[in-house]
């Protein structure tokens, strides 16, 4: 949704833009094409290979550009040190990105073999092979419960623990497998995986997703500058709750102005272009 993200934060040369979860670059290019050659763009990310392919990709804009390895949490933290106390623009593009999911080694995709990760920070010490291996069975359904939302939380539990009581859960796979197991056969969609949900619940437990993004949007507040805008574009039903949560507070605190009162979602061409696409909703605001 790169065009009405461009339309509504409507940049010009000289501006300051975060993008706080920059990935390997595709949004910030576009930023720097527009605030070059006076402006200046901070690019955060939990995860350094992403940061590696950002900096190969956006050298020419060197001179524009702070590439950081940090949690999005700790923005102040980011932009205090790097002197900044007004900034132009903020965006939140929320989820796992295309590069992630398709190196079968970080653990995020059930659809590839891989070892059972799922960190975005890989300096981070808790893997989801952690959670799954040696929590408890109530432990286990809460995660899958509240950060997956899905119904068969409890036999799914009670199936990984089982399972785990005569081996390790080790691999993508075995998650996968196991899961499918637990879910009966007639609830299996055809359109989603079943097990989606389940890895869902995981990755969002190891990586405190949902606890950083609240920090996060508080803490934009602090130094998003009068008519500054701020961009989130969430991927599923929790972030978008949030999101909508801290808007909704934030307008009747009286900081900012509400451009969406309804997400935008993305057209059906760029969806035919890229189908991981299809669940982003993106919701702005305005600094008042």
């Amino acid at each position: 949704m790169s065009k009405e993200i461009l339309q509504i934060f409507s940049l010009r040369d000289g501006d300051i833009v975060v993008d706080c979860t920059i990935g390997t670059g595709g949004h910030s290019e576009q930023f720097l094409r527009v605030i070059s050659p006076q402006g200046r763009l901070i690019g955060i990310d939990r995860d350094i290979e992403s940061l590696n392919v950002a900096k190969e990709r956006l050298k020419n804009f060197q001179n524009n550009l702070e590439l950081v390895h940090e949690d999005f949490r700790n923005l102040d933290l980011v932009l205090k040190r790097l002197n900044i106390k007004d900034v132009d623009a903020f965006l939140f593009d929320l989820g796992v990105s295309s590069f992630q999911l398709d190196n079968p080694e970080r653990g995020f995709s059930l659809k590839s073999q891989g070892p059972l990760d799922m960190r975005f920070d890989k300096e981070s010490y808790i893997l989801a092979y952690d959670l799954v291996n040696y929590l408890s069975e109530q432990e286990i359904s809460s995660i899958i419960q509240a950060f997956g939302q899905e119904r068969f939380h409890n036999r799914i539990a009670r199936f990984l623990v089982k399972e785990r009581n005569i081996r390790p859960i080790s691999t993508t796979q075995d998650l996968s497998d196991i899961v499918l197991k637990a879910i009966p056969y007639r609830y299996h969609s055809h359109k989603i995986h079943p097990a989606t949900q389940t890895f869902q619940a995981f990755r969002i437990a190891v990586n405190r997703e949902l606890e950083s993004l609240e920090i996060a949007l508080e803490k934009s507040m602090q130094f998003l500058r009068k008519v500054g805008h701020i961009c989130v574009v969430s991927f599923h039903s929790l972030e978008e709750r949030i999101v909508k949560e801290k808007f909704i507070k934030f307008s009747k605190d009286g900081l900012i102005k509400i451009l969406t009162k309804r997400p935008l979602r993305p057209t059906i061409r760029e969806i035919r272009q890229n189908l991981r696409c299809r669940s982003a909703r993106l919701r702005a605001a305005e600094r008042i």
